[in-house]
């Protein structure tokens, strides 16, 4: 029998291109869509039903909406609420994606689990990682730091050797119904509603002072929480002395410290981690040690961040970056490579100016 893989179909033309080269490569593909909150656009459930469609593959919606709240909405609404910028997508994948729904699709004979994701698999030596897929720009290995080692063998990602102008090359010629479709933005699970606007259903306005690194009163927020640390926009400063950019918050005092562009406060020269989770293994580690307890390694704080040389502390659990990096978040990931091999990632919560 040919092997049984379950394509998590969004709607858009990555997944739809993905489910293709599956069917392309005489997989036994099974398309289906994840109904993750009562925000989801109905349209992305219809494209990725017409796309099926046109594939000739079975398809099915599966509601996870209750799972999702319980396990990555509730985590992110707690994590802004104490100061932290949490990143929603990473727990999706760790939990939800390549967690609950793998385990059910096993259930239904699957052997694999396969996604859009710009991502690059390979094997070594019988062991299996993860690489940055072949378009930079689009590379989508942050958010896969926090999933389940053991599981990257019964993963599939179809598009990593190809760029996003190549995938929607393919959309076209095989006349994919969403093939123009334009990406999506913004976090997954609240389609068009802006966070802000979210996050106001559960957290109340608080109005606190935002001010500069010399003390003074520059303006006024509607709740630290609001905010993450590097933003530049909205925050209502009308000093034309800008641009400023967030570079503390103060959540015991409800406080916004902001700075321009070069000013010191902005940069961070090491952070603290926790959560740690790698996907290589020990002897992958001993060899890219350089101390009894150090590892080096590059890291990136943010998606799309430029990749940084960088000393991980396997025991304290302290990267030390080689030059210090602009506008870390806590509660942001810090996800480590070694040359394009996704090694792990942490979880931020604690800045060393």
């Amino acid at each position: 029998m040919k092997d049984k893989v379950f394509v998590l179909m969004s709607g858009g033309v990555d997944s739809s291109v993905a489910a293709l080269l599956l069917k392309r490569a005489d997989f036994n593909v099974v398309g289906i869509h994840l109904k993750v909150s009562n925000y989801c656009d109905v349209a992305d459930e219809e494209d990725a039903r017409l796309v099926a469609e046109k594939l000739g593959i079975p398809f099915y919606v599966l509601d996870i909406s209750k799972e999702y709240q319980r396990i990555v909405t509730l985590d992110m609404i707690k994590n802004y609420a104490l100061g932290y910028t949490p990143n929603p997508d990473v727990l999706c994948n760790k939990l939800i994606k390549f967690g609950y729904v793998y385990e059910f699709i096993k259930k239904l004979g699957a052997k694999y689990i396969a996604t859009g994701h710009y991502a690059k698999k390979i094997e070594i030596n019988g062991k299996h990682y993860i690489k940055i897929a072949k378009d930079l720009n689009k590379d989508q290995t942050y958010f896969l730091w926090g999933i389940k080692r053991s599981l990257i063998k019964n993963i599939i990602f179809p598009l990593g050797d190809y760029t996003k102008e190549e995938v929607r090359k393919i959309a076209k010629e095989n006349n994919l119904p969403n093939a123009e479709k334009k990406d999506s933005q913004g976090i997954c699970f609240l389609g068009k509603i802006k966070l802000m606007d979210f996050l106001k259903e559960f957290l109340p306005e608080n109005k606190g002072l935002i001010i500069d690194t010399k003390n003074r009163v520059l303006g006024y927020h509607p709740g630290h929480y609001f905010f993450t640390e590097g933003q530049r926009h909205g925050l209502n400063i009308k000093t034309g002395d800008g641009p400023f950019y967030v570079a503390v918050k103060d959540p015991k005092r409800n406080l916004l410290i902001v700075a321009k562009e070069n000013e010191e406060i902005l940069y961070t020269k090491e952070i603290k981690v926790k959560n740690l989770n790698f996907l290589v293994d020990k002897e992958f580690i001993e060899k890219i040690k350089i101390s009894s307890d150090e590892i080096k390694i590059l890291v990136r704080c943010r998606y799309r961040q430029p990749l940084t040389h960088a000393i991980l502390s396997l025991k304290n659990k302290i990267v030390k970056f080689e030059n210090p990096i602009k506008s870390v978040a806590k509660g942001q990931s810090a996800v480590f490579y070694y040359d394009d091999i996704l090694v792990g990632g942490g979880i931020i919560y604690d800045k060393i100016k």
